[in-house]
């Protein structure tokens, strides 16, 4: 059996050979993007991407591996604007159509969500407003409309206005992540589905505000349900699904739901499974696939500064996009979890850092 040790060594060794391969295979007419890692395994910032025109299938092939082995891909001043924005994102797929959410749209395609802090009258929104509130939720980590029975693949945001500080992006390796665990707690989830709900981040974020969701806001965005544990869109290696807006577990109390939901958060979020992306400039672009990350934003001086970003969310076309149903019987849920669940790291080598493992 492998450590854990082996077993990251391992999962990136198979997902650079497999993208080396491919890779090698492509066509030498097209300018093929190049990747430059900003981890051993995870993000990288990608060049030679000619944004100019429509992408070659080739080229759309190429970004579909780099994305599959470093999950979180960087594109630098990119020149895009709305609708360019939008026709790149289609490459991928069909495109979600934003909800404004509490905030009425000012995007200008109903493709793009706008996740900035600016209101309808082009201003900075009011602190303390509802829509105010609700940005709140974007600092906590969490994976793109899973909160959607139809889930997401790919997110990609685009810089349109940047503060001079703050407001930078973490992401965090859901696969690293699972392969962290120990074996029991893979065998205890493998089979769990959650609850996930917009309006239970929301709270979280900002229970003052959102501690009783309005009858509006509960129909239009209700309820979703998916596996806990997925397999990876490389097809090679598992991931965990979960994020802020998990609120329950399928078949569990809700003490032992709630213990293992915040057990499993806190181990995913340690620095050895995270990257931070820099938005530089102007047309920086990043796109990240939500079945394998979470992600997160630092905050800013909302107040004072102003922060224009917006993004594109391709409908996942994958064998869990549509999730499971909510009404499951007792033979479709592992209910075998129970009591305290301890996952935190102990000082050993099976627990060290990714980056202290990769440089062994």
């Amino acid at each position: 059996m492998f450590s854990l040790r082996q077993s990251l060594r391992h999962f990136c060794h198979i997902n650079s050979s497999t993208h080396q391969t491919k890779r090698h295979l492509a066509s030498a007419a097209a300018r093929i993007p190049r990747a430059k890692p900003i981890s051993p395994c995870f993000g990288a910032e990608v060049d030679g991407v000619d944004w100019s025109r429509p992408l070659a299938p080739e080229v759309v092939r190429e970004i579909i591996q780099l994305q599959n082995r470093w999950g979180v891909l960087v594109f630098r001043q990119t020149g895009l604007d709305d609708a360019s924005h939008v026709a790149y994102s289609k490459n991928f797929g069909a495109l979600e159509t934003a909800h404004a959410m509490n905030k009425p749209r000012r995007a200008s395609l109903p493709q793009l969500y706008d996740a900035g802090n600016l209101g309808p009258d082009d201003r900075i929104i009011p602190q303390f407003s509802r829509a105010w509130w609700h940005t709140k939720g974007n600092g906590l980590w969490h994976t793109d409309s899973s909160f959607h029975q139809h889930r997401s693949s790919y997110s990609a945001l685009r810089a349109v206005e940047l503060p001079p500080a703050g407001g930078q992006t973490k992401y965090a390796d859901m696969r690293a992540a699972y392969l962290g665990l120990p074996d029991d707690i893979k065998g205890r989830i493998e089979n769990l589905v959650m609850e996930h709900w917009i309006w239970h981040s929301r709270k979280l974020a900002a229970p003052q505000e959102f501690d009783k969701p309005t009858d509006e806001e509960k129909a239009t965005l209700p309820p979703a349900y998916h596996k806990l544990v997925q397999v990876a869109p490389d097809g090679m290696n598992k991931t965990l699904y979960i994020a802020s807006h998990a609120r329950r577990i399928i078949g569990l109390t809700d003490r032992e739901s709630t213990s293992l939901i915040k057990a499993l958060l806190d181990h995913a979020q340690q620095p050895q499974y995270q990257i931070t992306v820099k938005w530089k400039n102007v047309g920086d672009l990043v796109q990240w696939d939500n079945r394998c990350t979470m992600h997160r934003a630092t905050a800013f001086q909302d107040q004072k500064n102003r922060r224009d970003m917006r993004r594109t969310t391709t409908h996942d076309h994958g064998p869990a996009a549509f999730g499971v149903k909510n009404q499951l019987s007792a033979d479709d849920i592992d209910i075998r979890v129970g009591g305290k669940i301890d996952i935190s790291a102990s000082p050993t080598p099976e627990t060290q850092t990714q980056e202290q493992i990769l440089r062994m």
